[in-house]
């Protein structure tokens, strides 16, 4: 796919059919993450690839109720009232969750690891993948019980988790306000 088009055609998506993702096409999609560049060339990304069902549904479970726990007032009722439905699964049955962290909690690790994110995003949209990068689980991962869980040193800093999966439907376009662009000199 032409990177123009990429970039037009990805989306956000958050219905997906249940057909896991073979392994070779989630290490693609890590090696376009890796091709990101990085502060000081430091590439201090670590994935870790989950498609266990149940750990999906613990990691869901457990950073729906810290989210809910952190930020009952910041967030919109309608979300908070989603978030407590037991039934709802913060990474919509997706197949695949990566979660790309920093190794170490260094000045620029989230920068580091957002620019590895899009091109793993960009990479997958090519390939027909959908991703949705879900930040309702970002507070929770870099939790020592988040951690744990994913099996990430006390160190490692999770900055993007992302879930991947064969869209079941297309997303619709996204309309996008025009820039704002200050132009400076000539």
């Amino acid at each position: 796919m032409d990177i123009e088009l990429a970039i037009q055609a990805r989306r956000s998506v958050r219905n997906f059919t249940p057909r896991p993702i073979a392994r070779q096409v989630l290490a693609r999609l890590i090696d376009a993450a890796i091709q990101a560049p990085s502060a000081l060339n430091e590439q201090p990304w670590l994935f870790t690839v989950v498609q266990d069902r149940d750990l999906l549904a613990q990691v869901s479970t457990s950073a729906k109720a810290h989210a809910l726990r952190e930020s009952a007032v910041e967030f919109p009722r309608s979300l908070r009232e989603r978030l407590a439905q037991p039934d709802f699964d913060l990474f919509y049955r997706a197949p695949a969750l990566i979660v790309i962290a920093s190794q170490s909690p260094g000045r620029w690790a989230v920068e580091n690891c957002a620019l590895a994110a899009e091109n793993l995003m960009l990479r997958a949209c090519a390939d027909g993948l959908g991703t949705c990068w879900i930040g309702l689980a970002q507070s929770w991962l870099a939790t020592p019980d988040g951690k744990r869980a994913l099996r990430l040193s006390p160190d490692c800093v999770p900055v993007a988790p992302i879930i991947v999966g064969e869209p079941a439907t297309p997303p619709p376009p996204v309309p996008r306000n025009a820039p704002r662009i200050a132009w400076i000199g000539s």
